[in-house]
């Protein structure tokens, strides 16, 4: 299959190939996303060397494995080196014994995270093997990758030893669009409708193995159900998986998305403190960054709030769905998908999803209402009044003095506006322009899946938004 989407990325590789001076790059990004796939197909396996961590296994093996792929490329009649020093400096060897004329050579290192172990010392001789030799041969393109995405952003990208401010490049690999993720399914020859598109991404977010694993000539419904709630499903035990994957120390992190789990709105940080029972300040902190560096979850502003009051909301599509229909409720009966469409339970999920996909799709937001170019800022906002008030979702702070207030509806038909709900409209309109105190024109936006059945009943609504939108190309 050929590469989808990942125009920049692309754009970036093909930059460092044809810089001529020498790279060392570093491709993450969370478990599935597509990070190997990306550098396999982009090089065509064409690599001066290749090796792939092995999953939880110690140095023993790691190096066993690193000098047989060492020999493969051709260096002959090697021993198995005691360390990563030697490992890398037979890899030198390899590299110098190259006389092809070729003007890159490339060294693609995968899961590095699982090449280190304690006492290793695979990060110092990784050092030493760029500032001793790497960084002087402008034929080499070192790319290091790992789905351990806090292992490498804390000991790469964020390293304050020998590889401090080493790195040339960075690629960070998130999940697809909705385009992007139409143009795999089709490529897969999986024929969804955009309803089925849109809740195929509220569910599995845009990573393309899980997308990868849908059936041609099933439904969506029946996809599902085979793929989570069948108990040899081959995404039954992911959410294990993916956490331990992503974060050494996996249950702490896993304390705090199930808290965001039960607050939809989000938690600020004392909240979140108070319900995990944390008593270490700096351990939050660090949890709470690993976490959004993974797209796990998100901070924002509420309107008119300080910093120190920002909301922290989970955003990973696949875990809202666990929590939601998974978590604790092991047993499902056969079709249980199928049979779940329409009722109450899916109307609540599916309504709170399309919130978040349409905040994962700002940009083509954006580009339908015509503010690519202005400065916004993004926020939520809830009413302090405890009976009365009223919360909007989304809300678009711009630079040329217009606030868009976007309401938000994930509808099976075009939505209805009535005169009760444009009466509820304008009471939280004006409950926001009154405690906020704003003074800039407000504009109301109502982003649905299929449009406004009556978009002239009222004044009101200055610009409509439909699911069509999120399909463009930011």
């Amino acid at each position: 299959m050929n590469i989808i989407g990942r125009k920049r990325e692309q754009e970036q590789l093909t930059q460092i190939v044809n810089s001529g001076r020498p790279e060392f790059a570093v491709i993450y990004g969370r478990r599935r996303v597509g990070k190997t796939f990306l550098v396999n197909t982009y090089f065509k396996d064409k690599f001066g060397f290749k090796y792939t961590g092995v999953a939880k296994k110690g140095i023993k093996v790691q190096l066993e494995r690193f000098a047989t792929e060492l020999c493969r490329y051709g260096l002959s009649d090697l021993p198995t080196p005691k360390t990563w020093f030697e490992a890398f400096d037979c890899l030198r060897e390899l590299l110098e014994k190259d006389k092809s004329g070729k003007s890159r050579q490339v060294v693609f290192i995968d899961e590095l995270p699982f090449m280190d172990s304690q006492r290793s010392n695979l990060v110092p001789a990784l050092e030493n093997f760029w500032n001793s030799w790497g960084c002087m041969q402008s034929r080499l393109l070192l790319i290091v990758c790992g789905s351990a995405t806090t292992w490498i952003t804390h000991k790469i990208i964020k390293n304050h030893g020998g590889l401090h401010n080493r790195l040339t490049a960075r690629i960070k690999l998130h999940p697809f669009t909705l385009s992007e993720t139409r143009q795999h399914l089709r490529a897969l020859k999986v024929n969804f409708s955009q309803r089925d598109i849109l809740e195929c991404y509220m569910v599995m977010g845009g990573i393309p193995y899980y997308q990868s694993l849908l059936q041609p000539g099933l439904s969506l419904a029946q996809n599902i159900d085979n793929l989570f709630f069948n108990p040899d499903g081959r995404l039954a035990d992911e959410f294990e998986n993916l956490y331990a994957s992503l974060f050494e120390g996996s249950d702490k992190y896993i304390r705090i998305v199930e808290a965001l789990s039960k607050k939809a709105k989000g938690m600020t940080r004392e909240e979140i403190q108070k319900a995990i029972g944390a008593t270490s300040n700096g351990t939050l902190t660090k949890c709470l960054g690993d976490l959004v560096n993974c797209d796990l979850i998100r901070s924002y502003p509420g309107y008119g709030k300080t910093e120190r009051k920002a909301i922290f909301q989970l955003v990973d599509f696949y875990t809202l769905f666990y929590y939601r229909f998974i978590h604790r409720q092991p047993h499902k009966p056969s079709g249980y998908w199928v049979h779940l469409q329409g009722t109450p339970k899916h109307n609540t999920w599916s309504g709170y999803a399309f919130e978040q996909l349409c905040l994962a799709h700002y940009s083509q937001i954006a580009k339908a209402l015509g503010i690519s170019g202005i400065l916004t800022e993004l926020y939520s906002w809830s009413s302090n009044q405890k009976d009365g008030g009223a919360q909007i979702d989304l809300i678009i702070k711009r630079a040329d003095r217009v606030v868009n207030v976007c309401e938000i509806k994930y509808w099976r038909e075009p939505f209805r506006l009535t005169q009760k709900y444009i009466e509820e409209l304008e009471h939280k309109i004006e409950t926001f322009r009154r405690e906020s105190r704003v003074t800039q024109a407000i504009h109301l936006v109502m982003i649905t899946t299929r449009g406004l059945a009556n978009p002239s009943f009222s004044s009101l609504v200055q610009r409509e938004i439909n699911a069509d939108a999120l399909f463009e190309d930011a």
